[in-house]
């Protein structure tokens, strides 16, 4: 992935990772891209409130599509709540995964999700879809 993708991505990320905190009313420290060798996770959110997120598939080093990235955004401000994966953590985590979609920022299922991050544009707001199942990559 070159430099001024994952920069992009990232900056995406971040711009929706505020949007989401900001309704509900979440504080975390940062968001990065995790390092290249993590292959074990997805994401990861630390007790200081710093959350990292896998930009690309372990094996192959494709980028991940966004919808996988937001998907574990989600995840990872959850734990900022609870800090565990208990079933209030897994049903806030759905809140935010709600509302993203919701807001057009969690799309699962769309085939370019990437190319986004190269512009300033978003997508427009699409009517919620039925729920799918999240292909990573």
């Amino acid at each position: 992935m070159d430099e001024r993708l994952a920069h992009g991505l990232m900056e995406r990320l971040n711009a929706d990772a505020q949007r989401i905190a900001r309704r509900f009313g979440l504080q975390y420290r940062q968001i990065a891209a995790e390092r290249a060798g993590v292959k074990r996770r997805y994401g990861v959110c630390y007790a200081d409130g710093s959350i990292r997120i896998r930009l690309r598939h372990s094996l192959t080093g494709r980028s991940l599509k966004y919808s996988s990235l937001v998907n574990t955004l989600c995840h990872e401000l959850a734990h900022l709540r609870h800090f565990n994966h208990g079933l209030r953590f897994r049903a806030f985590y759905g809140e935010l995964l709600d509302f993203a979609r919701r807001e057009g920022i969690y799309q699962p299922g769309r085939t370019q999700p990437v190319a986004w991050a190269e512009t300033s544009e978003r997508p427009r707001r699409a009517a919620r879809a039925p729920d799918t199942q999240l292909t990573l990559f």
